[in-house]
Formats: C-alpha cells, sequence, structure tokens
C-alpha cells in the first residue's frame, strides 16, 4: 500500500494520510478528515477505528463489516463547518462500491477536544 494513494482520495499514501489516524499517532483536525479516515477504515475493515471515532451516544455496541464488500471511491460534495474553530460540522459524501453507491450527510461532533460521527442521514 506504500506505493498507492490513501483509499479515502487524497493524494498521499495511506501512512501519511488515514494511516496515522488509524494507529493513533494523530487526531483527524476537521470532520471532513474524520469523514475520509473512517470512509478508510470501512476499506480497510477496521472496526475498532470505526468504534472509537463514534459518539458515545450514538455508537453502537459493535460494527460488524462485510469482507466481500468492496469500496470503490469517495466523493466529498460538501463539508460545513467541522474545522478547528467549529465543534460541530457536516459532510456530505458519495461512497461508492461494487454494485452501487451510499449518498449520506454525516453530523460530527467535538468531544475532549476530538472530532467523533454523531450519525447521518441518507439521501436520495
Amino acid at each position: 500500500m506504500a506505493d498507492h494513494s490513501c483509499p479515502c482520495g487524497l493524494p498521499e499514501t495511506y501512512e501519511a494520510c488515514c494511516g496515522r489516524f488509524h494507529s493513533g499517532a494523530a487526531a483527524a483536525p476537521t470532520a471532513e478528515r474524520l469523514m475520509r479516515s473512517r470512509y478508510c477504515a470501512f476499506v480497510r475493515l477496521d472496526a475498532g477505528y470505526l468504534l472509537r471515532t463514534w459518539h458515545p451516544r450514538t455508537r453502537p455496541e459493535r460494527v460488524d463489516l462485510d469482507p466481500g464488500m468492496r469500496w470503490t471511491g469517495l466523493e466529498i460534495l460538501e463539508a460545513v463547518g467541522g474545522s478547528a474553530f467549529h465543534s460541530t460540522g457536516t459532510v456530505t459524501f458519495r461512497a461508492s462500491y461494487r454494485g452501487g453507491s451510499l449518498h449520506e450527510r454525516s453530523r460530527f461532533e467535538r468531544v475532549g477536544g476530538a472530532w467523533v460521527y454523531l450519525d447521518g442521514e441518507f439521501l436520495g
């Protein structure tokens, strides 16, 4: 993977991009970067990261990932708020997979200074 760009769609390698968030070496600085790192965690079947970055109020007991699911791309359509100057943010995205796509508006909040996923609304 070191020679390829990160699955989240940014041109950096996985290690320089989402890998540092997944390992705990760094925290995602914006809601959009957290969204991208969570998409990457779905690609890499990293349920632990998904749970760690889920809001305590809405976090499920566990996440069951389908190893047969093939994610093929992420498109960020809109990001509102979610910067270092905000406590909340939304990211609207389309995540493509073999056979279709998922269109969602996700809400993020800061908890203890770190961005976490609160919930999402599926869009048509």
